[in-house]
């Protein structure tokens, strides 16, 4: 496989990438965008990062996630974000949609984790600096803290927009109930709601619910994230906890516990659909995600070049046929 990075014509570069508009917005989005939560800290291998990130660009990634907790350490992320920018992509910045969020603890004291005036504020501002930016495309409100009155986080949010410090603003993991506040708050100042993130995959489907309808009542995008279940829908797990795997750490977001008997062997069904499809269980999972026309793209980790080569090719089979749909529906009823 051909790992280059060439900085590509443009319109090679973007005849590799589907593009999407978000929501009822001018702004499109490549249908899979590059996640930095894992892989792009002060820990990680800068050279592995920076493989990654040349590579998305080079086949039309152009939406880069960023929160400012990622790391570890926490802001390390866009600190290695910032310096790749700086030393490959003098130029292209235009080119590219960058975002980060926050909202989650950060740093120590009553100020460093909620969703306050106070800590969007400050948060942003330190982003802008550890990226080297001047603004970002898409700033969110990482979650719905529970104490901060909902106004008080969306007018900050405006306010950011107004400030010149983000172009467009979005929300992350709000419940449907304050995300309802957020979407009529900011219509009514004009600065709508231009995307919202949550989880979702096959293993995890309670954005269908309530979320999903209620973005796009209100015009907003939709961004999935851990659209393969922390690995689960890969071919990782088919054989139980594999060593090493993050769920054999003692600390992580995928618990031993989650890898459940009954997911395993579901995972080993939809595999077997995807062979049949001409795919990866990984791929197949995220054209599923991607047949709903109101998402508009999933936010891929990756640890290699190789592993976001191959999640790059769920874009070669997006369709899917009744029967399919149907054998998956029934695959998955029997798990809940």
């Amino acid at each position: 496989m051909d790992n280059s990075f060439t900085y590509q014509p443009a319109t090679d570069r973007y005849n590799r990438m589907q593009y999407k508009y978000c929501g009822k917005s001018g702004l499109q989005l490549p249908l899979i965008s590059l996640g930095l939560w894992h892989n792009f800290g002060s820990v990680d291998d800068f050279t592995v990062a920076t493989d990654m990130i040349k590579y998305a660009f080079d086949r039309g990634i152009t939406h880069f996630d960023l929160a400012n907790n990622y790391g570890p350490v926490p802001g390390s992320a866009e600190t290695n974000f910032g310096r790749i920018l700086k030393e490959n992509f003098q130029g292209y910045r235009d080119e590219m949609i960058i975002s980060s969020k926050a909202g989650h603890e950060m740093w120590a004291g009553p100020y460093g984790g909620n969703s306050s005036r106070k800590n969007l504020m400050a948060s942003i501002n330190q982003s802008l600096r550890r990226t080297g930016l001047e603004y970002f495309d898409i700033f969110y409100s990482h979650r719905y803290d529970g104490v901060t009155p909902i106004e008080e986080t969306i007018q900050t949010l405006i306010d950011i927009v107004k400030q010149g410090k983000a172009l467009y603003i979005g929300i992350s993991k709000y419940p449907p109930e304050q995300a309802r506040i957020a979407y009529e708050m900011m219509t009514k100042a004009g600065v709508p709601c231009l995307i919202s993130q949550y989880r979702y995959s096959m293993f995890d489907r309670a954005v269908e619910a309530e979320t999903l309808p209620l973005a796009a009542e209100y015009g907003s995008g939709f961004i999935a994230f851990s659209p393969l279940a922390q690995g689960l829908l890969t071919d990782k797990y088919l054989n139980g906890i594999p060593e090493g795997s993050r769920a054999a750490r003692s600390s992580g977001f995928l618990q031993r516990s989650q890898v459940t008997p009954e997911k395993i062997e579901a995972a080993r069904q939809l595999n077997e659909i995807a062979r049949l499809r001409g795919q990866t269980l990984a791929e197949m999972a995220l054209a599923w995600i991607l047949k709903d026309e109101r998402v508009t793209s999933v936010i891929v980790g990756a640890s290699s070049v190789n592993q976001l080569a191959d999640n790059l090719k769920a874009l070669e089979h997006l369709d899917f046929t009744p029967d399919d749909l149907a054998e998956i529906e029934q695959i998955l009823a029997r798990m809940i």
